[in-house]
């Protein structure tokens, strides 16, 4: 019975270790906000450097009206595919394509804001990192590696905008230095991530906010609730004794 029950636990602590063994990884904390103008800017580069390669099936374009864009707004600035606006944000590319350019498919972002989360960061701060720690590496087919997702088949589809980065080891790893700006400075680049990765944290929940206000308000409702049962209760158990 002893060997059974150290069987039992010696099980159920494996995953733990297996956890814990693996390499830290170490996440910036992502500036996420929900303001209309971060989430339409992120919209927008979302349309103009995702949506080549990446779907966003669960999403119909007629929601982005929801962070402040008009019908016309959407149909003329980020509908390049269909013309229909009630259309889910599909792309053209095939999975059999995607396998044989990049090695694997690229994978639908509806919600991969959310199955990024880990223990080391919510998915925003991976997302964040990890559009911001491409560099320069000659032996990858695409020219490009990363520091949150090394030997990544997806080439740096922003490099225009934050330029060349070099990598060299540091007394903490992989250290990243820029060797040829972009378009972009330093800042505007990281308020630009910053803003596409709002954009993806919000097409992963679109009601968020709207469901933290309702339950907000449903907890309030439970404490009334609470504050009257209980005196409902005294008065009556008053009586009985």
């Amino acid at each position: 019975m002893k060997f059974v029950k150290r069987l039992a636990a010696a099980i159920l602590f494996v995953p733990a270790m297996a956890m814990a063994s693996g390499e830290e990884l170490h996440l910036d904390k992502a500036p996420v906000s929900m303001d209309g103008a971060s989430l339409q800017h992120g919209a927008k580069l979302f349309v103009n450097y995702c949506l080549n390669c990446h779907g966003a099936s669960y999403l119909r374009y007629n929601r982005l009206e929801e962070i402040g864009l008009s019908e016309t707004m959407i149909k003329d600035n980020l509908m390049f595919t269909t013309d229909k606006i009630g259309e889910q944000m599909k792309i053209a590319m095939r999975r059999d394509d995607g396998n044989q350019w990049f090695g694997a498919a690229p994978p639908d972002l509806s919600l991969i804001a959310r199955s990024r989360a880990s223990e080391f960061g919510s998915g925003a701060d991976w997302l964040y990192t990890y559009l911001r720690g491409f560099y320069r590496d000659e032996t990858r087919p695409t020219g490009w590696n990363n520091t949150v997702f090394p030997n990544v088949g997806m080439p740096h589809v922003l490099w225009q905008l934050q330029g060349d980065q070099m990598a060299k080891e540091g007394e903490h790893g992989v250290e990243l230095e820029l060797a040829k700006p972009g378009t972009m400075t330093t800042e505007e680049y990281d308020k630009a991530v910053g803003d596409l990765v709002s954009y993806l944290v919000w097409m992963g929940e679109p009601v968020a906010e709207k469901r933290k206000a309702i339950g907000m308000w449903v907890l309030i409702f439970l404490a009334g609730m609470f504050v009257l049962s209980y005196a409902l209760k005294k008065n009556y158990w008053r009586d009985i004794h």
